[in-house]
């Protein structure tokens, strides 16, 4: 039995610094990845030139206009083609369809984290092309589907981008959207340290903030990319307020995939494989009885997918 021993004990001990060695090798692996992924970043030129005279306007009116706009990430691949309609002023549209459909790029095109291929996009009757970007960019609010949360407190996370924003007027945009309920379980309150990605929030929370933030900003153009998406059931509703609450007297685009949450908007786009196939109001949709009505019907299961 002591030679059995022995001899198990001895073959791990062998294998052990094989083991260690090729988990050495795995994150040699990964780190040689990354470290690529970081490289070609730097690398990267500016790819957002600035114009001789910038448009850096004073006041937005909101009115969008998308006049034939195709896009292609790879060249030979167009995921939107000839994407064609308008947002009044004030005005708030939704954006609905399959994932995949061209959604999330139209607002990055807005935002212009990327250019159109063809076509163009016009803010106020101005190019895109012909706006300071840093300018567009401020005009422009964005709340995105994963909200990324810096360390410091809840009131610099809110403030973010907007050091001249008082701590009055930060807290009176989180209050409007009912933050401060989340607030007062923390110890240090609007001071309440925030780990690296919010770490120590939940998803409701971190949205909540990410609502606030844009609030304070007051930009005159709203974008929503599924701002409603994963979040916990006691924050849903108050997320569903914060919605109504920034959209309120702004030009608002948003991406929806609980169709239940853009019923109310002005007017609803339905994209499938890049194209716009629909537009209108939810009752207008739901009696033309095409996609966008299917899409709810399959929501709520009335429709037999077997």
């Amino acid at each position: 039995l002591g030679v059995l021993f022995a001899f198990v004990d001895y073959m791990q001990k062998f294998f052990q610094p094989l083991n260690e060695l090729s988990l050495k090798y795995t994150v040699l692996q990964n780190a040689m990845t990354a470290s690529r992924r970081i490289f070609s970043l730097l690398d990267e030129d500016d790819v957002l030139p600035v114009p001789a005279t910038p448009h850096r306007p004073d006041e937005v009116r909101g009115q969008i206009s998308f006049e034939q706009v195709g896009f292609a990430y790879k060249e030979g691949t167009p995921v939107l083609h000839e994407i064609d309609f308008q947002v009044a002023p004030g005005e708030r549209v939704a954006l609905v369809g399959a994932t995949g459909a061209g959604k999330s790029t139209v607002l990055k095109l807005l935002t212009r984290l990327y250019d159109v291929s063809a076509g163009r996009i016009t803010l106020d009757g101005v190019d895109l092309h012909d706006f300071d970007p840093k300018a567009l960019r401020q005009r422009v609010g964005m709340v995105p589907q994963d909200v990324f949360l810096f360390e410091g407190t809840i009131l610099d996370n809110i403030r973010l981008g907007k050091p001249e924003v008082s701590d009055a007027d930060a807290i009176a945009a989180a209050t409007r959207l009912h933050l401060d309920r989340l607030v007062e379980r923390f110890p240090g309150g609007w001071n309440e340290p925030v780990r690296e990605r919010g770490r120590n929030l939940s998803a409701g929370e971190k949205q909540l903030i990410s609502f606030a933030r844009v609030l304070a900003a007051a930009p005159e153009v709203l974008v929503l990319d599924e701002a409603t998406s994963n979040v916990d059931s006691h924050t849903e509703h108050l997320l569903q307020e914060a919605v109504h609450e920034v959209m309120q007297g702004r030009t608002s685009i948003a991406i929806a995939h609980r169709l239940s949450t853009v019923r109310d908007v002005d007017r609803i786009l339905v994209f499938q494989k890049g194209r716009i196939v629909e537009q209108g109001s939810h009752e207008q949709l739901m009696a033309a009885a095409g996609v966008y009505a299917d899409l709810v019907k399959l929501q709520e299961g009335l429709v037999d997918t077997g």
